[in-house]
């Protein structure tokens, strides 16, 4: 019996995805097991397995096919010798991909830990619905409910063929092609639509570049942030002549190879350092909801990594459990896997606070946007030789301009402003981070 093949949710948040590319051809039988395609999300472009055996009849979205909603029909499944039917089964089919163990192909965006949810109608546990107006519960498949928001049909006032009376595909069908159908009143575009900045006209010689997926997040997320989050910094300047001092010293002592070997950078303190900080003002170490403030337990530290076409955020985890050569090692695997997009969701999504440092860039001084739903990110700039005042008299210090971006719903000035004085302590007594 043919079945589709739906776009899998790769991720609780994904809501569509770019289908990359087909790695089974139409025709060729398909063993449960076997990598079907690989598919683009916000965050990665992941591996999809079969988990059922048939012969691949038909492919319905072809490669690179951007903007395919999860659930939606991709493929189609059959059975070996049976001809592929004319219409497409019924979207309601179990889905037969599953995703791949296998870590990502290419890694993507700042890996933020979760998106918030689109805007428009809340999501739905196992396509079950209620009627907002008259709070009533729907029962509709979720492409019914896509195409009856597409269509602007109240679904108040049809009737499910389905089992125990569920909308199905077929319902919508048949109400659009009704004679006396009425649309439900229009759904107001989201609020990021609305305020869409149209492309301004240019006459100049250029070229235009496609955004990818990537990109595209990246840009949905940070406005969404910088709008959504109420933003203050707390800037101060540290002095790192001591760190660079234990730095040169432990570096000293690693074997040059082997398993024990390690060479610390500047950023693995300061991972370090803030991981530490983070055990001392935990107030922190959180995310804001409506209904609760969320602690976190664990020192999950993201630090961002620059990658072709955007950044990730890979995480230290329990940073200030482990030691230095501990975080240093973990440290230059994760950013060389990210670089080459081998890292496993696992190791981008989460994280309770974010560090981006710019200081190999020469960076005086920045700030960051915060990564939603974490509640501050530290940024890093270039240790520099800069005149001190010490004991009256004029000297010359290697100073460090840090600034932490922090949501004002989470953590007020006063708290913002302990944690950097605990920060700044820190660093300028590294010793402590042997401890």
């Amino acid at each position: 019996m043919a079945t589709n093949i739906l776009m899998p949710a790769l991720s609780p948040t994904m809501t569509e995805g770019t289908l990359a590319r087909w790695l089974k051809k139409e025709g060729e039988t398909v063993k449960a097991g076997d990598v079907l395609a690989e598919i683009e999300t916000d965050k990665a472009t992941m591996e999809v397995e079969a988990v059922d055996e048939g012969v691949l009849g038909k492919i319905l979205v072809g490669d690179g096919t951007q903007g395919v909603k999860v659930n939606a029909p991709i493929a189609v499944l059959v059975a070996p010798g049976e001809a592929v039917p004319a219409a497409v089964p019924a979207a309601s089919a179990p889905p037969v991909a599953a995703v791949a163990p296998a870590a990502p192909a290419v890694a993507a965006p700042p890996a933020l830990p979760r998106e918030p949810a689109p805007a428009g109608p809340a999501p739905v546990a196992r396509g079950n619905g209620h009627d907002a107006a008259a709070g009533e519960r729907i029962f509709v498949s979720p492409l019914a409910r896509r195409m009856a928001q597409q269509a602007g049909l109240d679904l108040a006032g049809l009737h499910g063929s389905g089992p125990h009376g569920r909308i199905v595909k077929a319902d919508i069908e048949a109400a659009l092609h009704a004679p006396d159908a009425v649309p439900a009143a229009p759904v107001a575009a989201p609020a990021a639509a609305r305020a869409a900045t149209p492309a301004p006209v240019i006459t100049a010689p250029h070229r235009l570049v496609p955004n990818s997926t990537m990109r595209k997040v990246i840009a949905r997320r940070l406005t969404e942030s910088s709008r959504d989050i109420p933003h203050y910094y707390v800037s101060m300047d540290i002095e790192i002549d001591p760190l660079l001092k234990l730095r040169e010293q432990l570096n000293a002592r690693s074997p040059k190879d082997g398993p024990g070997a390690f060479r610390l950078s500047v950023n693995d303190l300061i991972i370090k350092a803030a991981a530490v900080t983070l055990r001392r003002v935990p107030q922190v170490n959180a995310s804001y909801t409506d209904e609760n403030m969320i602690l976190y337990d664990d020192v999950d530290i993201a630090v961002a990594v620059s990658v072709p076409d955007g950044l990730i955020t890979p995480i230290v985890r329990q940073a200030d459990r482990k030691g230095l050569a501990t975080i240093s090692n973990e440290m230059k695997d994760l950013a060389a896997r990210a670089k080459t997009g081998k890292l496993k969701p696992e190791e981008f999504q989460g994280g309770g606070f974010s560090i981006s440092n710019m200081g190999m860039f020469g960076v005086s001084a920045f700030t960051a946007v915060i990564n939603p739903p974490q509640a501050a990110i530290l940024a890093v700039a270039a240790g520099q030789q800069r005149a001190v005042v010490k004991d009256g008299a004029l000297a010359i210090a290697t100073v460090m301009t840090c600034t932490l971006s922090v949501d004002h719903r989470v953590a007020d000035g006063a708290l913002g402003a302990e944690w950097m004085a605990a920060f700044k302590k820190v660093v300028e007594d590294p010793m402590s981070l042997m401890l």
